[in-house]
């Protein structure tokens, strides 16, 4: 059996290690609020301007601005959105796997976030630059990525820029997903976006009929409007799906950091239990052997 004092500094450990974990469970879970707001209040403003793009599409030619136009060729650009610490369960392994499984071959990356950077690096991949974003995000940090992405675009270095991240779903489900971002797919705006409403059914014929109902009127034109609005799409595109990758880290970090707290907890039941046998034995045999020793001399 274990020694008395080996236990009492198990014990002693995993107190400590609990005290941690419960003080990383708090600050997450005060940031994961504050995340989950700001992803979930991004939704609907992502909704409408959908609809309106919806809309916009209906009047103008596809073909009519350098976004929206399709390109032949596979040359593709991934901005990988992950996390900055560790600790949040297999948040970042999922993502991995996820990056992956969708990548083409040649893939060349664009990383928010060092946990994935580093693995993309050990497994060969090309990182063309790093962004680090703040937390809370504010819109402004995401700006300089849009522009980065769409001037590669624009430039023809890549046919392609997808984004792979962690989608919010609920405190204790985070799903890994990977969205084209360029060029703009008309056909996907009237689609609702995993990241846009969780739980909400794709915009129906009857929803889409209602957008292109609306009866606009352009000033200067169509076009000219079109030709703002992409941008800020992008721009905003890019936005929702760094909340909701951080909404995601949150989240994750405080189900695993709750996780280690139980199992320290449990463990140190444990090893109480196993602290008081040895002990009971320790007196057993002391006793034993004052009886012993008691008899022998009588």
């Amino acid at each position: 059996m274990a020694n008395l004092r080996d236990i009492r500094r198990r014990i002693k450990s995993v107190k400590s290690t609990s005290q941690i974990t419960k003080a990383m469970e708090l600050v997450a879970a005060a940031k994961m609020k504050k995340a989950q707001d700001q992803a979930l209040a991004g939704r609907d403003y992502a909704d409408k301007l959908n609809k309106v793009l919806v809309n916009l599409k209906a009047n103008t030619d596809e073909e009519s601005h350098p976004l929206l136009g399709q390109r032949e060729g596979g040359k593709e650009l991934m901005l990988v959105i992950s996390t900055q610490r560790g600790l949040c369960g297999g948040l970042n392994t999922n993502l991995l796997k996820k990056v992956r499984s969708s990548a083409s071959e040649g893939t060349e990356y664009v990383t928010v976030g060092k946990k994935l950077r580093q693995s993309i690096v050990k497994a060969g991949g090309n990182i063309v630059t790093d962004w680090e974003v703040a937390d809370p995000v504010p819109f402004n940090d995401a700006k300089p990525i849009a522009r980065f992405l769409t001037d590669k675009f624009l430039s023809g270095d890549y046919d392609k820029i997808t984004v792979a991240f962690n989608n919010f779903v609920s405190t204790l489900t985070q799903t890994p997903h990977v969205a084209q971002l360029l060029p703009i797919q008309a056909d996907s705006l009237a689609e609702k976006q995993d990241y846009e409403g969780v739980g909400k059914d794709v915009i129906g014929e009857t929803d889409t009929a209602g957008a292109l109902s609306t009866d606009y009127e352009f000033e200067p034109s169509a076009e000219g409007v079109l030709d703002k609005l992409l941008p800020l799409y992008v721009n905003f595109q890019i936005y929702q799906m760094l909340v909701e990758a951080r909404a995601s880290e949150h989240s994750a970090r405080m189900v695993a950091m709750k996780a280690a707290t139980d199992n320290a907890k449990k463990m140190v039941k444990e090893l109480t239990l196993e602290y008081n046998k040895a002990r009971q034995a320790a007196i057993t045999a002391e006793l034993l052997e004052i009886t012993t020793a008691m008899k022998a001399m009588e």
